[in-house]
């Protein structure tokens, strides 16, 4: 019984809402910092290659450079364009990172919730309800 496969992709999901609510927080602080660079990254992106990754790249040799384990590397983290960029030159805008703030948090919410039921259909099956 491997958990990767009971979990399913939700427990990448998790992790992945978790880092791009710290981005949109970090876009949302700087909204008045001149010259800062809004930042994210394309979700349903990060995690399709992530779990196509999964499957292909191994270290198979203790000599081999190990995989990246962070979140998200930097190359997928691209720059915001702004619609209407400010004459100090950010490109923070508040409305649309607060959206994104408050839909990424529902999204991570409602990833809990598949696997808080998961979770609990496995504690009966073990406890033989």
């Amino acid at each position: 019984m491997r958990f990767d496969k009971i979990l399913g992709i939700h427990a990448q999901s998790l992790q992945l809402h978790a880092k791009r609510a710290e981005v949109l927080a970090g876009n949302i602080a700087n909204a008045d910092t001149p010259g800062y660079k809004a930042r994210d990254f394309d979700f349903s992106e990060v995690l399709q290659q992530q779990t196509a990754q999964q499957s292909k790249l191994r270290t198979t040799h203790q000599s081999h450079i190990p995989l990246d384990n962070g979140i998200i590397s930097p190359s997928e983290m691209a720059y915001r364009i702004p619609s209407q960029p400010s004459l100090d030159g950010n490109t923070v805008d508040s409305q649309l990172e607060h959206t994104a703030y408050a839909e990424n948090a529902i999204q991570y919410q409602t990833s809990l919730r598949f696997l808080s039921g998961t979770i609990q259909t496995l504690r009966k099956a073990i406890t033989g309800q």
